[in-house]
């Protein structure tokens, strides 16, 4: 009897998991929250300073945030398990070529336990600019509550002045990114 109770507890508990998947908006996949693509726009007066972002880039080098002060910076949270990631790709790679002449884009890897796989994402959808291997969120840490990156993928725009001034919560577009890079340019 009391196998047969657990038996149809672990059924219901595997239905309303299914089920739970089919809700929209954000939802909760292996400790992270998939994002519905909102977009948060802080007024200039209300912006406060970014972090600084610094570590180990994919494939070599170092990257410190400090070196592109009076830039925009576009950060874009990502890992090579995640499907939206791969959808959004294009999308970040075309609106980092169109703004280059105002904007650095930068992606911070998250979760990837090494770099091969985050490599691999990087030439199979011909991402050329540079990202962080930041396998713990440590990088991810230091946004606290200020617009902090919570779900996979996220991006977040900081002002030439180094405050943040956006965020997109999940998968975000080319156009939108390009619009968020051209108004926090010209000091909205």
């Amino acid at each position: 009897m009391r196998r047969h109770r657990s038996v149809r507890l672990l059924a219901a508990l595997a239905a309303s998991v299914l089920l739970a998947g089919c809700a929209s908006g954000p939802s909760a996949e292996g400790g992270f929250v998939g994002g519905d693509g909102s977009l948060t726009v802080v007024p200039v007066a209300e912006r406060e300073p970014a972090p600084q972002v610094t570590g180990e880039l994919l494939g070599g080098g170092s990257f410190d945030s400090a070196d592109l002060s009076g830039k925009v910076i576009v950060y874009n949270v990502w890992g090579s398990w995640c499907a939206p990631c791969r959808k959004e790709a294009p999308a970040l790679e075309a609106a980092a070529r169109a703004t280059a002449d105002t904007a650095q884009f930068v992606g911070i890897n998250t979760r990837d336990l090494s770099q091969e796989p985050a490599l691999a994402f990087t030439r199979a959808f011909g991402v050329t600019f540079p990202s962080v291997f930041d396998p713990d969120g440590r990088e991810l840490l230091k946004f606290g509550t200020q617009l902090p990156p919570s779900a996979i993928p996220s991006t977040i725009v900081v002002d030439a002045e180094g405050r943040v001034a956006a965020r997109v919560l999940g998968e975000t577009t080319e156009a939108t990114i390009r619009g968020l890079v051209d108004d926090v340019a010209a000091g909205k």
